[in-house]
């Protein structure tokens, strides 16, 4: 394997599968049986899953609420999203651990990076829910932190598109996908690959960053062997 640790972003919305709000069970299955596959190479594997499929607290605060009191109700959506992707790899036969920044001591662990890391090195897969614990930053922040912490080897960041593109895939047929970009090109260039303070994070630690798509069953496991899969983006 290419990677020994890794840490998989996924997005709030990837959970929806074909729904326009909640979680459906069969993506969580598919996503499950993927990680499945990973982690039977013996590849250690932590994950940050957004909650804009029940709550954003940016669209929150738009539309009149307190900022702060938004971003916590989205902490909790992830935290909700992060019990459903435990239960479906529970399912699956593989041991895991939800690890919130906000202590809710009676559904999950709080996030101690020593303990994180041992759950890691026995296997188990370990979910990371509650944001940074702060409002005012993204999950993608969460999951740049966290990688740094865990001293994982990149950030696989599982989204929709099969990549980065010079202008929106879905919008535009004549976008090119890049295969490799520097840091320093994406800022350059203005591409959405995560929000400003998370790239920056991801940047000045060096750590690479992966766009692929998730939805494709197998992808996972390909990206981790090394395969040229989706956009990598480093130095």
């Amino acid at each position: 394997m290419k990677y020994k640790r890794i840490l998989l972003k996924l997005s709030g919305e990837s959970l929806m599968g074909d729904r326009q709000y909640g979680i459906d069970p069969k993506r969580l299955s598919e996503y499950a049986a993927d990680i499945k596959k990973v982690l039977d190479t013996g590849v250690q594997i932590a994950i940050v899953i957004g909650g804009g499929n029940i709550f954003r607290g940016v669209a929150g605060a738009s539309k009149g609420m307190d900022r702060v009191q938004s971003d916590h109700m989205g902490m909790l959506a992830t935290v909700i999203n992060g019990l459903a992707l435990q239960d479906a790899l529970e399912d699956a036969g593989i041991p895991t651990r939800l690890q919130t920044a906000i202590k809710i001591n009676e559904v999950a662990e709080p996030f101690i990076r020593r303990r994180a890391m041992r759950h890691l090195e026995k296997g188990r897969v370990v979910i990371f829910g509650g944001g940074t614990g702060n409002p005012y930053f993204t999950t993608d922040s969460a999951a740049v932190l966290r990688a740094i912490e865990i001293e994982a080897d990149v950030i696989l960041k599982g989204t929709r598109v099969d990549g980065i593109y010079n202008a929106d895939p879905e919008k535009d047929s004549d976008a090119v996908k890049y295969d490799h970009i520097s840091f320093d090109d994406v800022l350059r260039k203005g591409l959405k690959v995560m929000d400003t303070t998370a790239f920056t994070l991801s940047q000045e630690n060096e750590l690479p960053i992966i766009v692929f798509d998730m939805n494709k069953p197998g992808n996972l496991l390909r990206v981790v062997t090394g395969e040229q899969i989706g956009t990598t983006v480093n130095l």
